[in-house]
């Protein structure tokens, strides 16, 4: 019975909506503002008059997936560092107005249910792999496009116009929109086409930049790319090939890696000065010496396998756990050494309590530490040897950055599951679909110091440290020229314009490309 209700209601959703992985809470749904839809049918130029020190970018995302907030708030993070360390080149700070559309300003089920709908697919993998898949083809692709213009524009619209700094306000748009996000763009494209042109067009007259940011890896949903976005972002070379056949230009496309949270970065929390001022080996041997986050973290200093579920702990957290330790502590008698396993299981509070003492009893030959939701990962990560997570691209990303070998427990079908050839072939990891599986990888993995260095070394040549500050380089060198144009008066686009080419070709010297 309640696989047959989930089916119901999954299939109620419609065969065209492209679903992306989440593990966080809704937001509240604001109510539905018919004055500001009316407002904002007429163009609304980006003003700079009231906030005249401060440049506005609003980043387009939804909580289907649990990198895609994540990319957000890296980004404005990397935008106040940059501020504060290189103010000769970003003079002006940046405000984000990060916002999650779908929940915010969907205008009912399913645009506004996409999160609760999320743990339904997850559950049932099959029927995610089939909506993805559907979602994929041209039919898909058609009916999706279709259907949020007809429905969403109006909501949308409200959410592109309303003010960076007052969202209760329709009075001053962002300077620039970015998405990080699979379904920000066909509609926030035309919505700022509509706006710039003094709604003479939904498919010309943009002025407004618009970027894509990419955050899956190994395999991406078409609906990631759109040959009208400015630039797009994209952290592998399949994904550069991906948005190649969707005809995104060359020279739209640029490529620097993941935007992960601050702590990943090069000299993670402490990043005060330019990248080419440091290398690798001082910065593992400093700042990321293990004994030393272990001593901070109150753990041994052991060899350590971390064992991570993800924000809600999913993917057979309480298996895994039970599989290695229990390998851990054989391998302890055998070898008569001593293990550590930290197990991180997120939100999911029944797993944390049942992997606890008095529940489990891990015995005296492993030192074990399990943890709730944890806001320091990168301090966790740095501090263990290997790693077994689900094949999440922020979590494989942020693995790379800490030189820490992977061992991939399972992946959604579509996205993530590009992610597996990816750790693979870069040399870092492998797939295991079951616990023993897991286990005796982690034994075999034990066995040989030299495999594991190797991993190690293989995990930091993937690795791209710099790509979140990269990224918002570029961003704010767009932003500014945009905020010159509005001092210009460049802020929309006359009707006798309409007509010239879809794409706006601009000029701003970004990326290797």
């Amino acid at each position: 019975m309640k696989s047959y209700t989930a089916v119901t209601y999954l299939l109620s959703v419609g065969v065209a909506t492209a679903f992306q992985p989440s593990v966080v809470s809704r937001q509240v749904l604001r109510p539905i503002k018919t004055q500001a839809y009316k407002q904002s049918s007429t163009s609304l130029s980006s003003s700079i008059a009231a906030d005249e020190d401060v440049a506005t970018i609003q980043i387009l995302m939804s909580d289907t997936g649990g990198g895609h907030r994540a990319s957000a708030n890296a980004l404005r993070d990397a935008f106040n560092v940059l501020h504060e360390t290189e103010p000769d080149r970003f003079p002006l700070k940046i405000h984000c107005d990060i916002v999650d559309i779908y929940t915010d300003y969907g205008p009912f089920f399913p645009y506004n249910e996409y999160v609760a709908l999320y743990k339904i697919m997850a559950e049932y993998s099959f029927l995610w792999k089939w909506f993805y898949e559907f979602g994929s083809t041209p039919l898909g692709l058609w009916l999706n496009d279709f259907m949020l213009e007809l429905t969403c524009f109006e909501p949308f619209q409200e959410c592109l116009t309303r003010n960076p700094f007052d969202s209760s306000k329709n009075d001053k748009r962002a300077d620039m929109v970015v998405s990080v996000h699979p379904l920000c763009q066909d509609l926030p494209l035309k919505i700022l086409s509509s706006l710039d042109s003094n709604g003479a067009s939904r498919s010309e007259g943009r002025v407004t930049p618009f970027v894509t940011v990419v955050t899956d890896l190994g395999g991406a949903h078409p609906t990631w790319f759109n040959e009208g976005v400015d630039k797009c972002y994209v952290p592998s070379d399949v994904l550069k090939n991906a948005a190649m056949d969707r005809q995104v230009r060359e020279n739209q496309i640029v490529q620097y890696g993941l935007p992960i949270r601050r702590g990943f970065w090069r000299f993670g929390a402490d990043y005060t000065g330019s990248p080419e001022e440091q290398d690798e080996a001082t910065e593992m041997e400093g700042v990321h010496h293990k004994p030393t986050i272990r001593e901070k973290l109150g753990l041994k200093d052991l060899t350590t396998v971390l064992i991570v579920g993800g924000g809600d702990g999913m993917g057979g957290i309480i298996a895994q756990a039970q599989a290695v330790g229990e390998k851990l502590q054989s391998l302890a008698v055998s070898k008569n050494e001593s293990y550590q396993m930290v197990v991180v299981c997120g939100n999911n509070k029944a797993a944390q309590s049942t992997l606890s003492p008095p529940q489990t009893n891990w015995g005296s030959n492993i030192e074990v530490s399990v943890q709730g939701f944890v806001n320091n990962m990168d301090e966790y990560m740095r501090a263990s040897d290997i790693l077994i997570t689900k094949a999440g691209p922020g979590t494989i990303a942020e693995a790379s950055i800490c030189g820490l070998p992977c061992i991939l427990s399972s992946f959604l079908p579509g996205q993530e599951e590009g992610n597996v050839p990816y750790v693979e072939e870069s040399g870092f990891g492998t797939y295991k679909g079951s616990v023993e599986g897991m286990a005796e990888t982690v034994q075999e993995w034990l066995a040989s110091p030299s495999k594991l260095e190797q991993m190690r070394d293989n995990a930091l040549v993937a690795a791209r440290p710099d790509a979140t500050l990269d990224i918002a380089r570029d961003l704010a060198d767009m932003v500014y020229v945009r905020r010159e144009e509005l001092k210009k008066g460049g802020g929309t686009s006359s009707k006798k314009e309409i007509g010239k080419p879809k794409t706006k070709t601009i000029a701003y010297g970004m990326g290797p490309f």
